[in-house]
């Protein structure tokens, strides 16, 4: 598929399917985390996503192909996306799933902030500085009140730092040599490097196994095939096509969805300041990511 220069109508459905997978894939970590270490988790995860992308590459007779001059953006993309799932993964065991969506699903903002100085074309405007001081306001929100009794600080900051790592993860796949890559290889490398760095850093939060059950093992495989090897590549060709900033746009569905699948799911008490922060977060993403009507001048 060609590269767009807005999103068309597929792209909506596509965004806000992923959206919906994002958001359920909170309460899915948060379960699975009952059973196994946050860390030991997210490492696994990566190790078996390997697997599954190696195995969808040779069903597809896609070469495995490392061109070079990528190996740098490559090696430093797997180490941000083991930092930014490290962050996810403690931040979902310490706080809830509402209050570390609103957290995280505010990557736009940081996304935007990169954009300004990274790429030409992707200039904060007075209309995204707005959307940006909201979006700000709404992050200071859910990590300073607790009106709802849950979650604790450190957790909020570690929602704060993954939000950022995926930022990160979201601008080197797009302004680095990575972008003229598959989005197989380029999830390839993520779940490569990180998966030996996160294992690495797994023995220093602990017993890898906790309360082990069924529903933590599905919790592991449903993270492994779904997410991960699927979800992600297809978020990585979406991004290939459609502006990062209308691809990132779509994330505000999530924490709005993540906190009404908490509330169902898990039975997570919504406070007035948490509802304050998410409406804060997902009217400053929408203005930070509102298209630019260009101006067309009479002959």
């Amino acid at each position: 598929m060609e590269k767009k220069t807005q999103i068309d109508l597929f792209g909506v459905v596509a965004l806000t399917s992923f959206a919906l997978l994002l958001a359920f894939n909170q309460v899915v970590i948060k379960v699975t985390n009952g059973g196994l270490q946050p860390v030991f988790f997210a490492g696994v995860r990566s190790a078996g996503a390997v697997i599954c992308i190696l195995l969808w590459l040779w069903w597809r007779g896609v070469p495995l192909r490392f061109e070079r001059g990528t190996r740098v953006a490559g090696f430093a993309i797997g180490c941000v996306f083991a930092f930014e799932f490290m962050c996810l993964f403690v931040a979902l065991d310490l706080t809830a799933v509402s209050r570390a969506s609103v957290i995280f699903y505010s990557m736009p903002v940081w996304l935007a902030i990169m954009a300004h100085f990274i790429l030409p074309d992707d200039k904060i405007t007075s209309l995204k500085a707005v959307g940006l001081a909201l979006a700000l306001g709404g992050v200071a929100i859910a990590i300073l009140t607790r009106d709802d009794g849950a979650g604790s600080f450190w957790g909020d900051l570690a929602a704060l730092g993954a939000a950022i790592g995926w930022a990160v993860t979201a601008m080197l796949a797009k302004a680095s040599s990575l972008s003229r890559v598959r989005p197989e290889i380029q999830l390839l490398w993520q779940v490569g490097i990180s998966a030996p760095l996160l294992l690495i850093a797994a023995l220093f939060f602990g017993p890898f196994i906790r309360d082990l059950e069924p529903i933590h093992i599905a919790g592991l495989l449903f993270q492994i095939v779904v997410v991960v090897s699927a979800g992600f590549i297809f978020w990585l060709w979406l991004l290939s096509i459609y502006p990062a900033s209308g691809v990132a746009s779509f994330s505000f569905l999530s924490p709005v969805l993540a906190v009404g699948l908490g509330w169902l799911l898990l039975g997570e008490e919504v406070g007035p300041s948490l509802i304050a922060a998410l409406v804060l977060v997902a009217i400053g993403i929408l203005l930070i990511n509102r298209p630019v009507k260009s101006r067309k001048t009479s002959a």
